[in-house]
């Protein structure tokens, strides 16, 4: 008999013993990757998760001291009356009609009101729980202190509650023995309904053929050879299969030998637990794959946006205009004096498309006015579509399941804020043309100097003038060669008026053309910005959340 009980707790322990801190941190684990994976993967499958961590949850914080065991079997197969044996009282129904079990009933060892609330989590109503009073007095019952033995409804009920009731329970216990009879231990619904969805579960799962004394002495270890074989193809090979006859108490020894084992291990709890992680964590597996790089964005791709982004956003023209304007504003500069109030009637290129300039950096907290650049075309809006989409497939390639999905949402997920963006971000980009240049003043002094050079000839020459038509001494003018010097003052500075203004001109277009592209890289940069903000940001988060929920799935798997 010790060795029969060896070999059954050997089998039972599985080699493993579950570290309750590693499960929690496992558990832990699973729930980073719940909190990371919302709102990027469909719902619907992540609810085994959700129902995992909910429940883990619970059935940690309630009673550790208690073995949750389950008497799980068809019509027919005599898991009442074991329930009765092993309680040794007649708690549930026995009977011919079918199925006999409609409720589950409990059976606790020990006080019931330490257990009452784990009852209450898994659902047996107060009425159909009972207690073995007896425990506390120190006789036989005494080893099995702490354990809370559930007769459950027959899973192949008629009835559809039965059924349910059943599948919830199942999901909630520590450790289930499955009772089976001689006559239908081979029954398809028994093997594919149920104990092939328990491979994950064989630390906690016990098969007990029951109604042995109806089988001949010399069949019985030809039945158990059989079904050990389908249990084997259920995935289940090496589960503990034991022999017994609710009839005989002699014949229930090795079960309640198990059940005290498993009392006093405290670990059934854990070890389900733990085979739920297993099963979640291996459904969940094909949501990760290989590691990515979180920046996910190669730099061809966001160039393109850029590109496509400064061609929405009407760069070039706001260039071009930066151009013009700078020419414009050069020559009110540094132009002949008489004709710069003629340039000043002509408008700014740049204030004629409401960009008024910026006295150094942008001030985030000032309102920036809207401009009045044209509506992107079609084909720009087109352009954008492309490149966001470039952006979503380049760094989607090679996400399994549903991540590509969740990365391309991501990328379009502020396209319809893009245009005010855009907007403001080409408004508030200093261009570099708020300043005047040193150059501009000196040339604009010496224009000024000529100027008034030729203004002070023509007055003398004048006032020569005036005082011969009076009739009075004429004046004698200062000679330079043969060239009066009002003359020359005059006409020199006339010439050096024009001469400076046609020097400076290519300058000028040299100067107008480079502020012009320092202009396209500004505002190429300020669009770059809000393409980082607006989509390749939003796509990182996503490829951070991929990476932080692969590396806690892998957590959450078992170390084994």
């Amino acid at each position: 008999m010790t060795g029969v009980v060896g070999k059954v707790r050997d089998a039972l322990r599985g080699e493993r013993r579950v570290d309750p801190d590693a499960l929690i941190g496992r558990i832990g684990a699973m729930e980073r990757f719940l909190a990371l994976a919302t709102g990027h993967l469909p719902e619907e499958r992540l609810v085994p998760a959700h129902t995992l961590v909910e429940r883990a949850g619970a059935r940690l914080r309630l009673s550790r001291d208690h073995t949750v065991v389950a008497l799980a079997g068809s019509t027919g197969s005599g898991k009442s009356s074991l329930f009765n044996a092993l309680a040794r009282l007649e708690l549930s129904p026995v009977g011919v009609r079918r199925p006999t079990t409609g409720v589950t009933h409990a059976c606790v060892w020990g006080p019931l009101e330490g257990a009452n609330q784990l009852l209450d989590w898994i659902g047996v109503i107060p009425r159909r729980r009972f207690v073995r009073e007896s425990a506390l007095d120190g006789d036989d019952e005494a080893a099995l202190h702490g354990l809370v033995l559930l007769d459950l409804p027959d899973f192949d009920s008629v009835e559809q509650a039965h059924r349910r009731e059943v599948d919830r329970l199942l999901g909630l216990v520590d450790l289930v023995v499955w009772v089976v009879d001689p006559q239908k231990y081979a029954d398809r619904v028994v093997h594919e309904s149920y104990l092939r969805e328990f491979h994950r579960h064989r630390d906690v799962t016990v098969v007990v053929l029951n109604q042995a004394d109806r089988l001949p002495a010399a069949e019985l270890p030809h039945v158990l050879d059989d079904l050990r074989r389908l249990l084997k193809a259920d995935e289940l090979d090496g589960v503990p299969v034991l022999a017994t006859a609710a009839v005989d108490p002699a014949a229930t020894t090795n079960l309640r030998a198990l059940l005290e084992r498993t009392v006093a291990e405290r670990q059934a709890a854990l070890r389900r637990l733990a085979g739920d992680v297993d099963a979640v964590t291996d459904r969940l597996g094909d949501l990760v794959g290989p590691a990515v790089a979180e920046d996910g964005v190669d730099r061809a791709t966001a160039q393109r946006l850029t590109g496509a982004l400064a061609g929405a956003a009407g760069v070039a023209v706001v260039a071009e205009a930066a151009e013009r304007a700078y020419r414009h504003r050069a020559g009110a500069s540094t132009g002949w004096p008489l004709v710069r109030g003629w340039r000043r009637l002509r408008p700014d290129p740049l204030r004629r498309l409401h960009l008024p300039q910026l006295a150094g950096p942008a001030d985030p907290t000032r309102p920036v006015a809207a401009t009045s650049m044209p509506n992107p075309t079609a084909a720009q809006r087109s352009a954008v579509g492309l490149a966001v989409r470039a952006v979503a497939d380049g760094a989607g390639a090679g996400l399994p399941a549903s991540w590509p999905s969740a990365v391309a949402a991501a990328a379009r997920s502020r396209l319809d804020d893009l245009p005010d963006a855009l907007d403001r971000a080409v408004a508030g980009t200093d261009l570099g043309l708020d300043r005047k240049p040193v150059w501009w003043r000196l040339v604009g002094a010496l224009q000024w100097l000529v100027t008034l050079a030729a203004v002070v000839g023509l007055g003398w020459l004048a006032a020569g003038y005036g005082l011969r038509a009076l009739g009075l001494p004429r004046l004698e003018y200062p000679m330079v060669g043969v060239a009066p010097l009002p003359t020359v003052l005059l006409i020199g500075g006339l010439l050096l008026g024009l001469l400076i203004a046609a020097l400076v001109r290519p300058v000028t277009g040299w100067a107008a053309r480079r502020a012009g592209r320092r202009a396209r890289q500004r505002l190429e940069s300020a669009v770059a910005e809000v393409g980082r903000d607006h989509v390749v940001a939003p796509v990182r988060a996503v490829l951070r959340s991929y990476a932080e929920a692969r590396d806690a799935l892998h957590a959450a798997k078992s170390p084994g």
